[in-house]
């Protein structure tokens, strides 16, 4: 717990810090002032602490438990393993929401982050959060599936948090890239995790413009789910018990 808040305390001066450099001879940048921008950079550092939990220390990741053989006990249990799935990602996310809101909380106090610009605002946002949080449970949840047909998935994880930190704003807002890689994200779950959510939170998208985000993260919700749904059927026909 030491590391982790060392950890995330420098990750919140470092960016705060840069993002304060990067303003220093200029008023707006790409829509975005100087507060915003410190504000949109601190939230996102915040953010990934949500889903931060170091499962592979406890040997409970997917991976771990098809190389030893345990995801069987998934299936032999009397909760379903999606349903375990769930409960064991609720939990890590109300784990890491507590450190999210704490450093929020800290942020607000010493003037890293600006507090949202009216109650309507505050509101979106929460359910914006909510929603991203859904979407980027699905996505995790495609990649441990994963394993059923490849037995292991760190390259895939590697390529997943890249891809998740870049295309979702987490390095750096997606206004500051070209048009077409902007256009690319938005056929994309990724935008849907953590862009839109702070996007409404600094003001960039406006409440009244909120309405088409939410469904958008609405429909990830609900397409991942069903697809999730289908692979998790389709997994259970590979897994196999040998020896009792």
């Amino acid at each position: 717990m030491t590391a982790a808040l060392l950890r995330l305390v420098v990750q919140v001066v470092l960016v705060a810090s840069l993002w304060r450099g990067l303003y220093a001879t200029t008023g707006t940048t790409a829509g975005l002032t100087r507060d915003q921008a410190v504000t949109y950079a601190v939230l996102a550092v915040l953010a990934t602490r949500i889903r931060a939990l170091d499962q592979y220390s406890g040997r409970d990741t997917v991976q771990q438990h098809m190389h030893f053989g345990t995801i069987v006990y998934w299936y032999l249990r009397p909760l379903p393993p999606q349903r375990y799935y769930a409960l064991r990602a609720l939990g890590e996310q109300l784990y890491g929401f507590l450190w999210a809101s704490t450093g929020y909380a800290v942020c607000l106090a010493v003037g890293f982050v600006q507090p949202p610009g009216s109650a309507a605002v505050a509101a979106v946002f929460g359910l914006s959060v909510l929603l991203g949080q859904w979407v980027l449970y699905y996505v995790m949840l495609v990649i441990d599936q994963l394993c059923f047909w490849t037995l292991r998935n760190g390259a895939a994880i590697l390529i997943l948090v890249f891809a998740q930190n870049l295309l979702s704003g987490v390095y750096a807002p997606l206004w500051f890239f070209p048009d077409w890689f902007i256009t690319l994200s938005r056929f994309l779950p990724f935008q849907a995790t953590l862009s839109v959510p702070l996007s409404l939170y600094v003001g960039r998208i406006p409440v009244s413009q909120a309405a088409p985000q939410l469904a958008l993260q609405a429909a990830w919700v609900v397409a991942l789910a069903l697809f999730t749904r289908l692979l998790w059927r389709r997994a259970a026909r590979r897994v196999i018990s040998q020896g009792g």
